[in-house]
């Protein structure tokens, strides 16, 4: 990334500037991949701070809009954040996308990430491409018997671990993503919550490990007690306790002291929260519709020599990317080359980016898993044989579509194809 941002002015890691700067926190993540045992979601009063909390869920598209709105009530937004309200890379598509538009929109702003480190480290790269400068990531032990007391299960895919193997497991995810990010030039701020009888007396062992992977900042935080939660009924550990802790870690890695515990929607300078303010505007982004085709108004095509729509999604090297002309017809306006075989779920990513300016892609056949990534972009899939201009005439006119559906040619998967982007046989 060649653009010169001011790191300075984010005031969760420069406290001099918290009354000049503020940020805001785009709620776009609403799954979660680790339950821990202090955390309950599920209750938004207004007058409540935690991380956690949101009143809505907004699409990434709706998140840009907001952050336009956000940004002509409060100019002194500096920072664009995701914190949840489950974790952003448990919902991985919707924050890469976000953080997209809105470094394209607003490239001076500072992008900023909360993670539970679970499935962040496959991303790093990804969000250095972005721009993506600071990540906080909550560790709350690096001793999987003490993990286990803290997480009831850690979801990894589909399969679900309890216990020490969970707490081994998201340890481990945890620290290589601490390294990731601190290979890519990230500033990472830890944050560690502190639970009386839990891991209170294992605090200066987190600040020690985390000074070692290089993190910058720690953050040392009172656990509150939630309802409905297996720590309900531990208390929130006393003040002098935090200060004495804080102290003693400041040893190891600067600290923060003037954390808000901020909302996942909170909004405004952290001396000047405009987070109820800004709640009926939120809400009103969470009810826009999808954006127009007319944001969209290319169609993207797998085609060998130009002519026909004759390639499936995982063999294409390039895509022809076609629109209507002054005519009523339609011209070829570019092509663009396709990313490399491997990488899975990537891959399919990297294709969705580079054809977000698509309403449809003329393919021989693909896989189930980027059939559905594509259709929750808004990029419909049409599987097709014949000419190109058969299929663009069907997209843009809306008739015909269910006529092209022909034969496809047999792939060398034998149908069995699932998309995993490691290109055809």
């Amino acid at each position: 990334m060649n653009r010169e941002i001011d790191f300075t002015r984010h005031p969760c890691f420069n406290a001099k500037v918290k009354g000049q700067y503020g940020r805001v926190h785009l709620p776009v993540a609403p799954k979660c991949n680790i339950k821990c045992n202090y955390c309950n979601r599920k209750y938004d009063c207004v007058n409540e701070s935690r991380p956690g909390v949101t009143s809505t869920i907004l699409t990434p598209d709706q998140a840009l809009y907001y952050m336009d709105k956000v940004l002509e009530k409060e100019p002194r937004i500096s920072v664009a954040g995701i914190a949840g309200p489950g974790d952003p890379f448990a919902n991985a598509e919707e924050t890469l996308e976000t953080m997209r538009l809105i470094r394209e929109k607003y490239p001076d702003t500072i992008l900023c990430l909360a993670s539970n480190g679970m499935n962040l480290a496959p991303h790093v790269e990804e969000l250095a491409e972005i721009g993506v400068s600071h990540v906080t990531v909550t560790v709350n032990a690096v001793d999987p018997e003490i993990g286990a007391k803290i997480y009831s299960w850690v979801r990894d895919g589909k399969v679900l671990y309890r216990g020490r193997q969970a707490a081994e497991l998201l340890l481990a995810r945890q620290l290589h993503a601490i390294a990731r990010l601190k290979e890519h030039n990230i500033t990472v701020k830890i944050n560690t919550i502190v639970i009386p009888g839990i891991n209170d007396h294992h605090v200066m062992d987190v600040a020690r490990k985390m000074k070692e992977l290089g993190a910058d900042l720690l953050n040392c935080m009172a656990m509150f007690p939630n309802a409905d939660t297996v720590f309900e009924n531990v208390p929130e550990p006393p003040k002098e306790q935090m200060i004495t802790l804080r102290n003693e870690a400041e040893k190891y890695l600067p600290q923060m002291r003037h954390c808000t515990r901020c909302r996942a929607d909170a909004v405004g300078l952290l001396d000047d929260d405009k987070t109820d303010e800004m709640r009926g505007c939120l809400s009103a982004c969470a009810s826009l519709p999808r954006p127009a085709d007319a944001a969209k108004p290319f169609v993207a095509v797998a085609t060998m020599e130009g002519v026909l729509v004759n390639q499936h999604l995982g063999q294409a090297t390039s895509f022809q990317i076609w629109g209507e002309d002054a005519t009523g017809g339609y011209r070829l306006m570019e092509v663009r080359p396709a990313p490399g075989n491997g990488g899975g779920q990537n891959r399919w990513m990297h294709i969705i980016r580079m054809l977000r300016d698509c309403r449809a892609i003329l393919v021989n056949d693909l896989g189930e898993s980027p059939k559905e990534m594509l259709k929750k972009n808004n990029i419909q899939p049409v599987l097709m044989t014949g000419f190109i201009e058969k299929g663009l005439e069907a997209v843009y006119t809306g008739k015909g579509l269910n006529t092209l559906q022909g034969k496809m040619r047999k792939c060398s998967s034998k149908g069995a194809c699932a998309g995993g982007g490691n290109g055809c046989g």
